[in-house]
């Protein structure tokens, strides 16, 4: 019966699967922004409002506006994508970001939306042409074309994520209105392969054609200008036709192969110190007559006489102030050396020819001289085996998991350790002071570093944000952007279908740590215990499928009364924000933990929703795991009368479903001193027989 209605429900959220949209009408954009400036129509090929401003006679286009959920709706971890309103002006920057709406749990009350909106605020004044990142526990830096902008405490991830979506959204207004590129997704690009490295030497990258070189002689200039006013304007060039030009090298150098093999190891380094994850860097050397950066050229700026373009998209180079050294100069001797960086948002694909323009400007005349320009210039294409195909999930996720990997480290061995522990559980409950020991120092662990530090606890707001994602049809990526919860969520997946439920509840739930230690405390204190009757015990257990039904309704038909009902989970209060909250919501938090001293595990047994929703996936379990005696129920109720979880039933049999695998059974099990039944056997040992006398 119980399946049956679970797979009703699934049925029901299929059949209720819509798709996010964005909430602004021009009214309410009107309201936003009030006169001076004047709302134009929302464009019919991409969802933007043009602003415009009244400036004299004419109306002036200062910014297009936009929702981030029409454009890049990446689900946050309520499921829902945050939506943001972003005022982006002709040149790329930002001059507003304000929150319309959002169901981020971390922000509904915890933290409240003023930590959001002062982090939206950082935006202001930044461009797209700058490598925008979140720093956690940094105020906002801007150098150059990098700038760090303050992440918020406790909600990283999520702020990670609202940062990929005004990006994203903000990129794509870029290349459809400003110019930027051809429309095509910014994601959909190669990535440069670091573990790639070969060695040349100068003269093989420049017959491999790893490094491009062009030089112009005077005549091959002056054969551009044929047949253009230009014609015969450059003196020099008429006087010596064979005179050299200009000599330009150009080099990859953000390519393993290609950097190393060409610059000193001290260069290199220098160099990666100042790209960040997705830049390229571009070496231009010359010589001659034309000299490539020229007499006005100003350090950390966009040169004028070399232009980096794509499929005629024209890319922003910019110079890096960098001097850097080759390891093998000889014959080069060039005149001007500079290395230019392009940021990661610039959309540079390893994949695509790069084309190199030198732009020749000749004037003719004197009081109102007419310009006249001719482009030369040079192609350079990437051989494939240097990077990775285009994907569409290129994302900022992958600098988050760089950037926590010795958290993650830690992670994966603690979980190694326990999986061990696990198999080898007969080893693990030989002696029962060593497992005692062993269970502390792990929930410890669980608590203070999966919990409070790495935050890592595991929430009903998984089940829901899944769900609500399936009901908009957006994908799961989402997750990526919080590799603690994947690897916990894959862990605790596979020990599902091994041991139930138990796995997480008894081991890697912070909160239920949290809960163990209070009834120790409570025991060390003498707080009297409780212990409900059987029929009490399985009525109440029922409570938390009701809630966890209540909740993925809500989640299905009115996602704003899920943002409430989520909070019957204390998780947030006690582990995410370390009960710095309002009163009501601590009060609840210790008052569960309170009654944990009195009740064994009061809210994972009676009303937690994830527990809950575990036990249900944990149906599909493949082990029963916990050793059993034929002795065991009947005659012996050893086992079920220590059981603080009242899991085991008076037949002996385990409810895994109800079982927090503490192993405490299986501690009695093994021991000879506990055990019923092995005590009868030793006691049976030790009688002597009557041998008659002879």
């Amino acid at each position: 019966m119980f399946w049956r209605t679970w797979w009703l429900a699934v049925v029901l959220v299929w059949s209720c699967a819509s798709a996010s949209a964005g909430e602004m009408t021009h009214a309410r954009m009107v309201q936003r922004y009030p006169p001076p400036f004047i709302v134009g129509s929302k464009d019919s090929e991409i969802p933007v409002w043009p602003i415009f401003q009244q400036n004299a006679t004419e109306n002036k286009l200062v910014a297009y506006a936009f929702e981030s959920v029409d454009l890049a709706p990446i689900p946050g971890f309520s499921g829902v994508p945050v939506n943001l309103l972003v005022l982006l002006d002709p040149s790329g920057g930002f001059m507003d970001v304000q929150l319309v709406s959002q169901h981020e749990p971390v922000f509904l009350d915890g933290l409240g939306e003023g930590a959001l909106v002062a982090f939206l605020q950082q935006y202001k004044n930044l461009s797209l042409k700058q490598n925008i990142r979140i720093w956690t526990g940094s105020a906002k830096t801007a150098s150059g074309a990098s700038v760090q902008i303050d992440g918020v405490s406790k909600a990283t991830a999520s702020v990670r994520i609202i940062n990929q979506s005004i990006l994203s959204a903000a990129l794509k207004v870029a290349r459809k209105k400003l110019g930027y590129a051809e429309g095509r997704d910014p994601e959909l690009v190669a990535h440069v392969l670091p573990g790639v490295l070969e060695t040349h030497t100068l003269a093989g990258l420049l017959d491999s054609g790893l490094v491009q070189h062009l030089q112009l002689r005077n005549r091959d200039v002056e054969r551009a200008f044929v047949g253009t006013p230009g014609t015969g304007l450059d003196a020099d060039a008429t006087a010596q036709p064979d005179g050299l030009f200009i000599d330009l090298v150009v080099a990859y150098v953000s390519v393993p192969s290609i950097g190393r093999s060409l610059l000193s190891d001290a260069s290199w380094a220098a160099l990666q110190g100042r790209l960040d994850e997705g830049d390229q860097a571009i070496l231009v050397m010359s010589k001659g007559r034309y000299d490539l950066l020229g007499d006005n050229f100003v350090r950390g700026t966009t040169p004028e006489r070399i232009a980096l373009s794509q499929n005629q998209l024209p890319i922003e180079m910019r110079d890096l102030n960098l001097d850097l050294a080759l390891k093998d100069a000889t014959g080069l001797d060039m005149s001007s050396v500079a290395v230019f960086r392009v940021i990661a948002q610039a959309g540079l694909d390893p994949a695509r020819t790069l084309h190199f323009a030198l732009p020749i400007t000749r004037l003719k005349g004197q009081v109102y001289p007419e310009k006249i320009t001719q482009v030369l210039g040079l192609d350079f294409t990437l051989p494939e085996r240097f990077y990775t195909a285009p994907e569409g999930d290129n994302k900022t996720w992958r600098s988050i998991w760089h950037d926590r990997q010795w958290e993650l480290a830690v992670l994966l061995a603690g979980l190694l350790v326990l999986a061990v522990a696990l198999v080898l559980q007969r080893r693990l409950v030989a002696q029962a002071r060593r497992f005692a020991l062993f269970r502390t120092g792990y929930l410890l662990f669980t608590l203070f570093f999966i919990g409070w530090f790495a935050q890592g606890q595991l929430s009903i707001v998984n089940f829901t944000s899944v769900l609500q994602a399936l009901l908009a049809g957006r994908g799961l990526g989402f997750f990526l952007y919080d590799p603690m919860t994947v690897i916990l969520s894959a862990f605790t997946l596979v020990s599902l279908v091994l041991w139930g439920r138990g796995t997480f509840c008894g081991w890697l739930c912070p909160f239920g740590a949290l809960q163990e230690f209070s009834a120790q405390l409570g025991a060390w204190l003498k707080v009297p215990r409780i212990r409900f009757k059987p029929v009490t015990d399985r009525r109440l257990k029922g409570l938390k499928y009701v809630v966890l039904a209540g909740i993925l309704a809500s989640a299905v038909a009115a996602p704003a009364l899920t943002d409430r009902l989520v909070e019957v989970e204390p998780f947030k209060t006690a582990i995410t924000l370390n009960f710095v909250r309002s009163w009501p919501f601590v009060l609840y938090a210790l008052g569960l933990l309170v009654a944990s001293m009195v009740v064994t595990k009061f809210f994972c047994r009676y009303l937690c929703p994830l527990g809950a929703g575990l036990a249900v996936l944990g149906r599909l379990r493949l082990l029963d795991w916990i050793p059993r005696r034929a002795a065991c129920g009947t005659p012996c109720q050893t086992c079920r009368h220590r059981c603080d979880y009242q899991a085991i039933a008076p037949s002996g049999e385990v409810q895994y479903d109800e079982c927090f695998q503490c192993m405490d059974c299986v501690v009695v099990y093994a021991s000879d001193d506990l055990c019923a039944p092995l005590l009868l056997d030793k006691k049976r040992a030790k009688t002597i027989a009557i041998q008659p006398i002879a």
